[in-house]
């Protein structure tokens, strides 16, 4: 682009930050900026489209089209030209809008007057915004500096929509980042917090996108990439001698760090009108945009590198966002986009609530929430890009919402549930020490489930009356390597010795699906949840199988020892598994171990299959439990990460109970021992109909007890039964109905 064009553009960017900076509300200031873009551009149109919600654009502000049609014209995404540029982050450029590909008429605006047709996308990072749109009534192709030129614009308002200068409706347009915010997601982990947000990554704000004087941003930039290179050479020489693919890594990140085609391009954001911090980011937007359409996962990782390394480079420049020595706020509430289980073990009990705008509610981020008892909300859209490092936040772990700056009312009713809830813990906690006896006689087990040793002294708290589920898999998922044995030897000895004599039933590794090892190749499975995964990973690496079954022998130490094998869905695998740990018995016996005083060997029945083994297979197996979260999925053909299906079904259905009711008849047939476990074990209604199916061990998170118990304490299991049968017999998909009745009248 000539010296003169970089000039204009200088211009036109110093305009706009006059008009930014201006007094006018911010309606009247977004009608400005329409019109100083149209009038620099020699355009008889300039319009701002922002998004309404996920799905819908809005006209905003106008210059040239029908002032009525704002806040009036509404398009979805991918509809039209606007709703083209929208849905695929791309710029459309042509000089016959009418009879482009796409095109939709919208009379209330009166744009069919108007050949020439220039779009442009207002994101941040990768997130889009709205769009940004010139028209002409000369039938035109816009040049290459002159699409250059609006992008920049176009970043620009995307800052300062980012800073808080347009959301909303006409003249209720409100400071972003100042609002009340409600945000839904994925209840992951119960429970209410309120707190104060910490940042994981935090984001850095730009808050002088436009440049003064070019040749200072230059140097400012200059500085800043210098140090940033001195960091990655520090970082690289602390791992001359280490691990040879981190250091190939980092080699990488080092290029990335030099390149040439990367400083040009900022120069030249720079020499057009940018701050060095809106060319950084710039660049960082575009790369995210690359990385959200490249499928090459090599590509994809270096992109990310790029992404990366412009984050520390706009930290260096604006002094912000830096965490580290940084002081936890009062009751922090952790926001991020992901997490992964040894970050978040690393924060540890200090977290009040956890917030992930990504995340499920069976990943690693939510097994350890769940082992430390922290609410959890995940699919939490837009949450990093909305809360700063401060903010007030409450998170209702129950319902799956975020409150962000609420107002009074919303603290006041939130704050009236958390006592509440205070309230009923001490309620649970008179009865801590009581055995769960229904109200006909009727004894309920109340064991646990964990898989840290933090989880450890929540037996004594809850009143657990041992772990029905210790996840071994947390220990291999924490770490950049296999654990050794010895490790994991005095790991399952700490657990038992804390346990003081109360049963503990160990997990067998428990991965695959959604629970991938950081050091074992990742496969390409359609569908993980029904793929290579538990118990099959183990019997066909059987080496990790004996690893493990090697280490739980030795930290039993004479005492008695209950392993479980996971997911398995016929009995050959049970009996190839049960081979294994006869093996490896015989194999202690050898080397001279002690060996448990009792063995039972177990497993879960997750699969519908499984429920109709042979009988000799309940004859076998020394114990059953039912792991609830994939068996109810499976039978539902449900996936529990899918919000649309997920809560479709109902545990209190009908066909549900019949077929628990089926495997608790089996199970009696043989006196074979059954528990259910998983999230329906700790929800009242639903743990005290599955007790009245007969089941006799319910394993749970230890918050649940206390609610479990209290109501367990109320029922009468018979008369809950014929309630159940009546509902069945009558026809009714669910019994919910009915219970719920019933236990109103308590």
């Amino acid at each position: 682009m000539a010296d003169t064009t970089e000039s204009e553009s200088r211009k036109l960017l110093v305009r706009l930050r006059e008009a930014m900076a201006g007094d006018d509300a911010g309606q009247a200031r977004l009608d400005k900026i329409t019109h100083l873009i149209a009038d620099s551009m020699g355009t008889e149109v300039c319009s701002v489209y922002l998004f309404r919600d996920d799905e819908t654009l809005e006209l905003c502000a106008t210059q040239g089209l029908h002032t009525e049609s704002v806040h009036q014209t509404r398009m979805r995404i991918g509809e039209g030209l606007v709703g083209r540029v929208a849905k695929y982050g791309k710029v459309v450029n042509t000089p016959d809008a009418p009879n482009a590909k796409g095109f939709r008429y919208m009379p209330e605006t009166g744009e069919e007057r108007f050949s020439s047709f220039l779009g442009v996308p207002i994101q941040r990072l990768g997130e889009m915004l709205g769009v940004l749109v010139v028209q002409s009534k000369e039938a035109r192709e816009f040049s290459a500096d002159a699409v250059y030129a609006l992008e920049v614009v176009a970043m620009v308002i995307a800052e300062m929509t980012e800073l808080g200068a347009f959301v909303g409706e006409g003249a209720a347009l409100s400071p972003l980042h100042q609002q009340a915010v409600l945000i839904h997601g994925i209840s992951a982990q119960e429970g209410a917090a309120e707190g104060h947000v910490w940042l994981h990554e935090p984001r850095v704000i730009v808050t002088n996108p436009i440049a003064d004087d070019p040749q200072r941003e230059l140097e400012r930039l200059n500085d800043a990439v210098e140090e940033l290179r001195v960091g990655v050479d520090k970082m690289l020489e602390v791992s001359r001698n280490g691990d040879k693919e981190q250091l190939q890594v980092l080699e990488a990140y080092r290029m990335f760090a030099n390149s040439k085609g990367w400083m040009r391009r900022m120069e030249e954001d720079i020499a057009r009108g940018l701050s060095a911090e809106a060319a950084v980011e710039k660049e960082q937007s575009q790369a995210r945009t690359r990385m959200s359409q490249v499928q090459d996962a090599y590509l994809r990782e270096r992109l990310s590198d790029l992404d990366d390394l412009s984050n520390r480079l706009l930290r260096i420049l604006t002094g912000q966002g830096a965490n580290t020595g940084a002081e936890l706020p009062d009751n922090p509430i952790l926001i991020a986009r992901n997490i992964g289980p040894g970050d978040l073990l690393e924060y540890g009990r200090s977290l009040r609530g956890i917030v992930l705008e990504e995340g499920s509610v069976g990943s690693h981020a939510a097994i350890v929430a769940r082992a430390l008892a922290i609410p959890l909300v995940v699919n939490a859209k837009r949450i990093t890009t909305e809360a700063l490092n401060g903010d007030h936040i409450m998170v209702d772990g129950d319902q799956g919402v975020v409150h962000l700056r609420p107002d009074d009312t919303v603290v006041g009713a939130f704050r009236d549930k958390i006592a509440m809830h205070t309230k009923a813990q001490e309620r649970y906690a008179s009865i801590r020490d009581k055995p769960a006896v229904t109200t006909d006689g009727q004894r309920v087990n109340m064991v646990m489930n964990a898989g840290l040793m933090a989880d450890l002294p929540s037996l004594d708290g809850s009143g657990a009356e041992g772990v029905g589920l210790f996840r071994t898999e947390l220990q291999f998922l924490v770490r950049n390597q296999m654990p050794k044995r010895s490790e994991l030897v005095a790991l399952y000895k700490r657990v038992l010795d804390a346990a003081h004599g109360k049963p503990v039933v160990f997990r067998t590794l428990d991965i695959g699906s959604d629970k991938v090892l950081p050091y074992m190749k990742p496969t390409d499975e359609p569908n993980p949840a029904l793929g290579w995964r538990a118990i099959r990973v183990g019997l066909d690496k059987p080496g990790v199988m004996r690893m493990q079954l090697q280490a739980l022998l030795r930290a039993a130490e004479g005492r008695p020892l209950s392993i479980m094998f996971p997911f398995v869905a016929q009995f050959e695998e049970y009996r190839s598994a049960k081979a294994e740990v006869d093996k490896t018995i015989e194999r202690e016996r050898i080397l001279g171990h002690v060996l448990p005083a009792e063995l039972k060997v177990g497993a879960m029945l997750e699969t519908p299959s499984l429920a109709y083994a042979p009988q000799k297979f309940f004859e076998e197996v020394a114990f059953i439990s039912i792991g609830g979260n994939d068996l109810k999925q499976f039978f539902f053909a449900a996936d529990r990460e899918n919000e649309r299906v997920r809560r479709r079904y109902d545990t209190l259905n009908v066909s549900f109970l019949s077929f628990i009711e089926r495997i608790v008849e089996r199970c009696a047939i043989s006196g074979t021992p059954l528990s259910f476990c998983g999230e329906d074990a700790g929800r009242p209604v639903e743990a005290v109909c599955l007790a009245a199916m007969g089941i006799r061990t319910l394993s749970m998170r230890p918050a649940s007890i206390g609610p479990v118990k209290s109501l367990l304490m109320r029922v009468d299991l018979g008369e809950l039964r014929k309630i159940i049968s009546d509902a069945r017999h009558r026809g009714d998909q669910a019994v919910r109905p009915a219970v719920m009745e019933y236990l109103r009248g308590l």
